[in-house]
């Protein structure tokens, strides 16, 4: 019995998961081949060109996605990686606060902050209706329904997620192997880039894959801030499923988003060397 428990234990997470993730996905699987529509009904047909037809289609959104993810994704470590640093070595006893201030965020709706971004970048809003007002910028000014509006959005929906690991890492190098390597005549520059960094690579590569994957298939950012020019293939997902009702195509762009994600995080991992950041982890 007590070789059973672990599994037991268990038990329940392997029944969410494949209740709610592996049933899921083989349904999506099965519809992605079927042909039809919505009023005759959907058969099975084993028709792959429903992925060839929709990647075809939407190639161009797909591509704008991962651009879109990945600049969203960078501004996000440049952006959290010193505030995670400051908080974990700068802040001292008000740790707490800072981590406070940076979920607070969360106890609103993610359409509301986004709406609210959409308030305060509009053309004639509180913020460019007044730097217009007073002839600071011209009339024709805009930030909304361009890649800049998108981007900065995804960057601060999804900031926390990339701090937040980082802050973790941060967090477990203990200040005495710093100092000892000043000690060693390691300028600060130098200790960072050889002792900090590395150590740090655990909470780098998680904050990347938690913010790279969202922040690529999300479709709220580009409905509410972006324009025609700024759709993103999940606001195609979106359409298809919900308005068309083609949900073949939906699903298999659904698959091919996930694919391109996967060998996207398979390519990076290798990049960055799990090897290494395993063995940084385990410090």
């Amino acid at each position: 019995m007590r070789r059973l428990t672990p599994y037991l234990l268990a038990l329940p997470s392997w029944m969410w998961l494949a209740i709610f993730l592996v049933v899921p996905m083989v349904a999506m699987a099965s519809v992605s081949l079927q042909t039809g529509n919505a009023i005759d009904g959907f058969a099975m047909t084993f028709s792959f060109s429903n992925y060839t037809d929709a990647l075809g289609r939407y190639s161009t959104q797909l591509l704008r996605s991962l651009l879109y993810g990945g600049l969203a994704t960078v501004a996000m470590l440049l952006i959290g990686y010193p505030v995670a640093y400051f908080i974990a070595f700068k802040a001292g006893a008000r740790k707490s606060m800072y981590l406070f201030l940076l979920l607070l965020p969360f106890f609103v709706s993610f359409v509301l902050r986004t709406i609210s971004w959409n308030f305060l970048l509009s053309d004639n809003g509180i913020l460019f209706g007044t730097l217009k007002g007073w002839g600071l910028l011209p009339e024709d000014f805009h930030v909304l329904a361009t890649t800049f509006a998108v981007v900065g959005g995804l960057t601060y929906n999804f900031l926390p997620f990339m701090i937040l690991p980082i802050y973790v890492a941060l967090e477990r190098v203990d200040p005495r192997v710093v100092e000892a390597a000043q000690d060693l005549y390691a300028t600060k520059v130098a200790a960072f880039r050889r002792v900090v960094l590395p150590l740090s690579l655990p909470g780098v590569f998680a904050g990347v894959l938690m913010t790279f994957v969202p922040a690529t298939a999300d479709p709220i950012n580009a409905a509410i801030l972006g324009g025609t020019s700024n759709t993103m293939i999940g606001n195609i997902i979106q359409t298809e499923y919900l308005t068309n009702l083609d949900y073949p195509t939906a699903s298999a762009l659904s698959f091919t988003l996930m694919a391109v994600l996967l060998v996207g995080i398979f390519i990076y991992a290798r990049a960055l060397g799990t090897e290494n950041v395993l063995e940084a982890a385990a410090r």
